[in-house]
C-alpha cells in the first residue's frame, strides 16, 4: 500500500497512528461491511460532533478517500453499485423510448426506487452515461441513487453524493467558518445528476420528483449509512438551464460558482459558472452544521 498519507481526512487530521487504527478496525469488523467499519472508525478514533455523536458520514466519505488512494483496503459494497470502478457497457433492459407528455397529474404511481442491484445500477449508469448532457462518473462519498418510475414506465434516473468541499455563496449563506465546514460538510450531500428521457416531457414531472426525494433522501441515507443530513444542493450550469424546476420545488437559489472548479490551484475561473440551489431538510439546519441559530 501507497504510504502517501494525507493530513487531514473530511476536515480531522490523521496521524500514522490514525490510519494503522483504522485498518486494525478493517480487519476486527464484523459483520465485514464498510457501514460497520465506519462505526467502529468513529469510535475507535472519537469521531463524533460537538453532540457527541459519531460522524458516520464524514468517516465513510474518508475511508473511500483512503481506499482509492490505496491505503486501506476495504471490502465491497454491499449495494453492488460499482462505486469508483469504471462503467462497463455491459448489456441491459433498455426502457422503451414511448414518448409521454401532458401534466403530472396524469401520471399514475410516480415513485422512485432505489438502486440495490447490479442490474439496476449498469441500467442508472447506462442512462446517465448516454442521456445526461455531463455523463457518467462514480458518485463521490456517501451516496443515493434511485430510478425514477410510474406506472407507464421508467422516466429517468437521480443521484446525490458528496458535497462540494468549498462553495463561496453556499458557505457564506450558512455562516460557517473553515472550521465548521471542514466538521460538518458530511452534513450537506449534493444532487450530482436528474435525468428525465428525452422522450419524457411531462409538465411539472420535475419539480414532482425533487419534492419526492426531499422527503425520502434523509430516511434513505439514514438508513445506508447510519447519518441524516442536513441540507441539499445542486448545481445549475446557467448556460444550459435555468433551474425552474428546483425553484419550482422550492430550492432557494444563492448565487452563482465562481468557474474554478473542486480541484482550483491556478485561482482562474475556467469552468462554466453554475448557479447554487439548496433545500434544507430541517429547520434547524445550521445548527446541525454547527452554527449558532
Amino acid at each position: 500500500m501507497s504510504e502517501q498519507r494525507p493530513e487531514k481526512l473530511c476536515g480531522r487530521a490523521l496521524s500514522a497512528t490514525d490510519l494503522e487504527v483504522i485498518r486494525e478496525e478493517i480487519r476486527r469488523a464484523e459483520p465485514a461491511n464498510r457501514a460497520e467499519i465506519a462505526r467502529r472508525v468513529c469510535r475507535a478514533l472519537e469521531w463524533t460532533n460537538a453532540l457527541g455523536d459519531p460522524k458516520l458520514m464524514s468517516a465513510w466519505v474518508g475511508l473511500l478517500r483512503l481506499h482509492r488512494a490505496g491505503l486501506i483496503a476495504l471490502p465491497a459494497p454491499r449495494w453492488g453499485n460499482g462505486n469508483g470502478r469504471a462503467l462497463t457497457h455491459a448489456a441491459v433492459p433498455w426502457p422503451p423510448a414511448i414518448a409521454l407528455d401532458g401534466r403530472v397529474d396524469a401520471l399514475s404511481g410516480v415513485r422512485l426506487s432505489v438502486v440495490r442491484e447490479k442490474a439496476a445500477s449498469r441500467l442508472w449508469n447506462g442512462l446517465v452515461d448516454r442521456y445526461h448532457y455531463l455523463g457518467y462518473s462514480p458518485l463521490p462519498g456517501a451516496q443515493m441513487r434511485y430510478l425514477i418510475e410510474s406506472d407507464q414506465g421508467l422516466l429517468g434516473a437521480l443521484g446525490f453524493g458528496a458535497a462540494a468541499w468549498k462553495v463561496g455563496v453556499r458557505d457564506a449563506w450558512i455562516g460557517w467558518d473553515r472550521l465548521q465546514r471542514e466538521a460538518r460538510l458530511g452534513a450537506v450531500v449534493n444532487n450530482a445528476r436528474f435525468l428525465l428521457l428525452p422522450w419524457i416531457r411531462v409538465q411539472h414531472l420535475a419539480s414532482k420528483v425533487l419534492g419526492l426525494a426531499a422527503r425520502r433522501v434523509g430516511n434513505d441515507f439514514a438508513e445506508r449509512y447510519g447519518a441524516r443530513p442536513v441540507l441539499l444542493e445542486t448545481f445549475v450550469e446557467r448556460a444550459r438551464y435555468r433551474g425552474t424546476c428546483y425553484a419550482a420545488a422550492n430550492w432557494r437559489y444563492l448565487g452563482e460558482t465562481q468557474g474554478r472548479g473542486k480541484c482550483d490551484v491556478t485561482h482562474r475561473a475556467t469552468l462554466p459558472r453554475k448557479g447554487v440551489f439548496v433545500y434544507p431538510l430541517r429547520a434547524d439546519f445550521r445548527r446541525a452544521l454547527g452554527v449558532a441559530a
